[in-house]
């Protein structure tokens, strides 16, 4: 209860750090980017939604195809033949006969359907967090240009000083709440993923050579293909968010800071070291998360995959 409370309260914070980031875009150029930011996060949420959502009617389509191509044995038997469910799982009714099998058939898709939505939804909330977070360096290193004149001047007023800070302070920290609430659900995806990889392909290759492999090919291929992107998609957050946050340190450094006074370019130079650091997603806070990382599991998914067909086969 206290970590559901922990985390909810993390929640609110980057939501209401959100919130004061959209208040306080005034200029033309950083509305311009929150609307650029607003934009791709809707349409990539709604890719990955559909995404997951198909994956469930491939799924169940497998399922009735595969019922479809079954003998109908009906006049042969007494009793009534089984027919697959989109679950298998054992009820204390009889489920074979309509309409207990239409609606039960009916309620585990949509079952499924609201299972993997609410994944997408995750999904799609960590792509939209971190394009926000994103959009806010982009605008923090646009900033950081303009101060800049063409006369070779540097124009650092406190108040620039000021609003170049808190901005800085207000992506770290939104960095670090969005890595607190991310760390643990991608270590747990990544160990899901691991093992529905290595099963879902062991799937598909064994129905290669069977004569009802098409079925098993609906059935699995796609969804395959979306558990694959789930990992993908933490990966890239995490090397968007590390790319995104050295642009910082370069963008200060670029600025003709060594034309100001003393005091303006020891600010600067310290901006430049804080942003070395650089911000990410980690696994369980041991591992961050990166393209190379992800190559790195997909390699692992390999090894386990071909070790558990080697075996088969000998066995």
């Amino acid at each position: 209860m206290r970590c559901f409370q922990a985390f909810r309260r993390i929640f609110h914070d980057i939501l209401a750090t959100m919130a004061r980031d959209r208040s306080e875009c005034v200029t033309e150029w950083a509305v311009y980017s929150m609307s650029k930011t607003t934009d791709v996060s809707h349409r990539s949420s709604n890719l990955i939604i559909g995404l997951y959502s198909m994956s469930v009617f491939l799924y169940g389509t497998g399922v009735l195809v595969a019922h479809a191509e079954e003998p109908d044995e009906a006049e042969e038997q007494i009793t009534v033949p089984a027919r697959e469910l989109f679950l298998k799982m054992e009820l204390p009714f009889e489920s074979n006969a309509s309409p207990a099998y239409e609606l039960v058939m009916i309620t585990q898709f949509f079952h499924q359907l609201a299972a993997a939505t609410i994944v997408g939804v995750l999904n799609a909330l960590i792509v939209s967090l971190i394009l926000h977070v994103g959009g806010q360096i982009d605008i923090m290193c646009r900033g950081l240009v303009e101060i800049s004149s063409g006369d070779d001047t540097f124009d650092l007023r406190t108040s620039t000083i000021k609003a170049l800070i808190c901005r800085h302070q207000r992506i770290i920290a939104l960095s670090a709440d969005i890595e607190t609430l991310f760390s643990y659900i991608a270590l747990m995806q990544f160990l899901w993923n691991t093992l529905v990889i290595c099963c879902l392909g062991f799937l598909i290759v064994s129905s290669i050579e069977d004569t009802q492999g098409s079925t098993m090919l609906i059935k699995s291929l796609f969804f395959y293909v979306v558990i694959t992107l789930e990992a993908f998609i933490f990966c890239y957050a995490g090397e968007y968010l590390s790319a995104k946050s050295r642009m910082i340190g370069d963008a200060a450094y670029e600025a003709k800071w060594y034309n100001s006074g003393p005091t303006q370019s020891h600010i600067v130079l310290l901006l430049i070291l804080r942003s070395q650091r650089k911000l990410t997603i980690t696994i369980g806070k041991f591992m961050d998360l990166s393209l190379e990382r992800f190559t790195t599991v997909r390699c692992v998914f390999r090894i386990l995959f071909f070790f558990v067909v080697s075996y088969l086969d000998c066995t």
